[in-house]
């Protein structure tokens, strides 16, 4: 649970960026008015619902249908025999995971693949009809062992120095390997589509955490033009990376409504979340540092395999921090991959940098150990002053501020050297932990619009989407901010692609995107209002646009009383004009990239409890310090955190997908076999976020948060299970079985 904060003063209008505003979208979303993907419904609606493979690897050598057809209310039982090849192209344009369309052939590349869909008039009737056709299959032997071996040539992310000689001179080394297994997603909200096709151009309700892209994708495979496509996700019920890039389930169900010239919804089962719409593929991590004796190190070398599905390519980019967490005179990252018969992986939470710090965040504690060196005293020394791998001075960059902040919150001064020799009032032992975690810090195109009200309201509006992580709120701070209004009289409309392109919500990148955007859409709307003013208001007869000024949404002669002037929506209604209103347009972060390296930074600081007597091993207590330059909304901003830690505890102690190497079926796909951490397990957790606005990054110099919490929240835990019981585990999760095997 998160540790109760002091109360914050009242919003002004000097503090509205960075106060911790209540979602806008709260009331909605409690009372049941906030309207998700599989919430649509419409006259006429039928419901798909697809077959999947039962093997692994091979071909399908029979599919009968009949029965299926044969179920009052199925109206299609659609499948590669009978669908006609020229509804799908293959992804040529906008990003996905899964490039083969669905349906496409005979072949079969993972289990769970979807080999046919039935649609009918109720979902009773859809499911039983795909529980009715019968599919024979010629099934080879698959292949989901996630012990890896490089297949492919291996590729270098970065590189300096001779890191072979000068490991080899060097008079501390370690060499270990480190690994990770397959997560799944598991938000509380099912992948869902619910597809309208008019005659002439779709409407598609979706889960997706980029609408722009969804677009793009649908109208390549679909065979359309972009603007007959429109994709609408007003709300989602998070995502964690696996609802970024289209799925196949999307296109069946809108190949099925124009087909069948009525609505299809298709909601994905829980057991589909773990076979179709992605996982976070597992990692094998072989890490060599080396040092001198007083702890400076002179290697850094991190060689990364993860799996691949058959027929697509994704990378698991662990090296993306490796490069500038350190300074070393020698650094190599590279990485390779192994095909398995196993579903396309994805992005999940912090993709590649989430499990590549777990290695690099444990090996730096690994070797603190055989120093006999404090962790936080091995960072300290091997700080940078710049960017090593890319000769850039970094934007901003305060770590050393968060490790020595953290400790002294966390009371780390105390940390007693012996495995074992801490306990708790209750007699418990008591392990303490730590790790840094860092993340990128981009900023993609975007565009913005704005408008002020004849009666006295704003509307603004972007093409992105809020995924629950606070996008209407953060986005209602940035209008009320410059205009003055408060954020009841702002309405904040995302999640339909017809509005102005707005970015994906991923990378962390999708707030700090909008701030110009938003920024230049409310000058240009308040701009206008003063052009607006000096031409049709009586009281500024005489006067130009430059000559007023708009502050709290009232217009007046520059330097004149507070109180003087006109109120916008009073202006606008004299003059019979309904709202005045403005566009923004953000290249995004390329060019300031080329100049400095913008990465956000942090450090966690953990507690655990053993009790060898019944094996009973609990993270009991988190302190965390982010700096994550300007934080525009510091509750959702602490709710990004605490949800991540939470998300780190399942990496370190439960989350594993365990593939059955006979059938290559992820076994434990359900909630109740899938463990994640649950309230009984969830820690006491202390945030703090530094005040350090990055302003090479956007005007507000706010950085994303999203990711950045779950980065070295698994390696710190690891830490303090060694502290506790003398047990160091390398492949996570850690399990009861690693502690009593000693």
């Amino acid at each position: 649970m998160a540790q109760p904060q002091p109360a914050a003063a009242q919003p002004t209008a000097d503090n509205v960026i960075g106060f911790g505003y209540p979602r806008i979208d709260g009331p909605k979303k409690v009372s049941g008015r906030a309207m998700y993907t599989s919430d649509h419904n419409f006259p006429g609606m039928a419901y798909a619902v697809p077959v999947t493979a039962t093997i692994a690897t091979g071909h399908i050598t029979a599919l009968d249908a009949s029965q299926a057809e044969r179920i009052p209310g199925v109206v299609a039982v659609y499948h590669a025999g009978n669908f006609d090849k020229q509804l799908f192209r293959k992804s040529g344009g906008g990003k996905t995971d899964e490039g083969r369309p669905p349906l496409s052939d005979d072949r079969v590349t993972y289990y769970g693949q979807y080999v046919a869909v039935v649609v009918a008039d109720t979902y009773e009737q859809a499911l039983a009809g795909a529980a009715a056709v019968k599919v024979s299959y010629a099934a080879d032997t698959p292949n989901v062992d996630l012990r890896l071996t490089a297949e492919e040539p291996v590729k270098v992310d970065t590189e300096r120095g001779d890191v072979d000689k000068a490991f080899a001179a060097a008079p501390v080394k370690l060499d270990q390997t480190y690994t990770t297994p397959p997560h799944a997603h598991n938000p509380i909200e099912l992948h869902a589509t619910v597809a309208v096709w008019d005659g002439h151009a779709f409407t598609l309700y979706e889960t997706s955490q980029a609408i722009m892209n969804h677009r793009t994708v649908s109208a390549q495979m679909l065979g359309v033009a972009p603007e007959q496509v429109r994709v609408i996700t007003e709300y989602l019920g998070s995502g964690f990376g696996g609802k970024l890039w289209p799925w196949t389930h999307s296109l069946l169900a809108a190949a099925s409504a124009r087909e069948l010239q009525r609505p299809v919804k298709l909601v994905v089962d829980r057991q589909m979340m773990f076979q179709s719409v992605g996982h976070r593929t597992n990692t094998q991590q072989r890490m060599r540092l080396a040092c001198d004796a007083a702890g400076k190190l002179s290697v850094v070398q991190q060689d990364y395999l993860f799996h691949n599905a058959r027929l697509d390519t994704y990378k698991e980019n662990c090296g993306e921090a490796t490069g500038f967490l350190y300074s070393t005179p020698n650094l190599r990252a590279a990485w390779s991959f192994a095909r398995r018969d196993i579903s396309p992986p994805t992005s999940m939470r912090g993709p590649g940098a989430v499990p590549g710090l777990y290695a690099l965040e444990s090996a730096m504690n690994d070797l603190a150990v055989s120093l006999d060196m404090d962790p936080l005293q091995l960072r300290l020394i091997n700080q940078p002053d710049h960017d090593e791998s890319t000769d850039q001075p970094f934007s901003s960059r305060h770590l050393t501020e968060c490790l020595n902040l953290g400790a002294s919150r966390f009371g780390w001064s105390r940390r007693g050297k012996k495995p074992g020799s801490m306990h708790n009032d209750a007699g418990d032992i008591v392990g303490w932990g730590m790790a840094c975690c860092s993340w990128q810090a981009k900023a993609l195109p975007a565009e913005a619009a704005v408008q002020l009200n004849s009666d006295g309201r704003a509307r603004v509006s972007s093409g992105t989407q809020d995924i629950g992580t606070g996008t209407y709120t953060v986005v209602a701070q940035m209008v009320a901010q410059l205009t003055g209004l408060p954020l009841e009289r702002i309405d904040v409309v995302l999640g339909d692609s017809n509005l102005p392109p707005g970015p994906m919500s991923g990378g962390s990148m999708a707030t700090g995107s909008l701030v110009p955007a938003v920024q230049q859409a409310t000058q240009a709307a308040m701009d206008q209002a003063r052009e607006m003013a000096a031409q049709h208001h009586p009281g500024f007869s005489g006067k130009k646009a430059d000559d007023l000024e708009f502050i709290n949404m009232r217009i007046r002669v520059k330097g004149a009383p507070a109180d003087d002037g006109v109120e916008v929506g009073e202006m606008l209604q004299a003059a019979r004009i309904n709202h005045v209103s403005g566009h923004g347009k953000a290249a995004g972060s390329a060019e300031a990239e080329k100049k400095v390296s913008l990465h956000s930074y942090g450090a966690h600081f953990v507690e655990v409890i053993w009790q060898p007597e019944m094996a009973r091993l609990r993270v009991s207590r988190v302190v965390t310090v982010i700096d994550a330059g300007k934080v525009i909304n510091a509750r959702t901003g602490r709710n990004q955190i605490e949800g991540a830690i939470i998300m780190g505890v399942g990496m370190a102690l439960f989350e594993a997908i365990e593939y059955d190497s006979r059938s290559g079926a992820p076994v434990n796909s359900n909630l109740a076999d899938y463990i994640v951490t649950t309230h009984a397990d969830a820690p006491s957790v202390d945030i703090t976020f530094l005040d350090y606005p990055d302003m090479a990054l956007n005007p507000l110099g706010a950085r994303g948060i999203g990711e950045i919490g779950l980065a070295g929240v698994a390696a710190a835990i690891t830490d303090a299970v060694r502290h506790a019981t003398g047990v160091t585990v390398r492949d996570l999760p850690v399990r009861i079985e690693h502690l009593l095997a000693v």
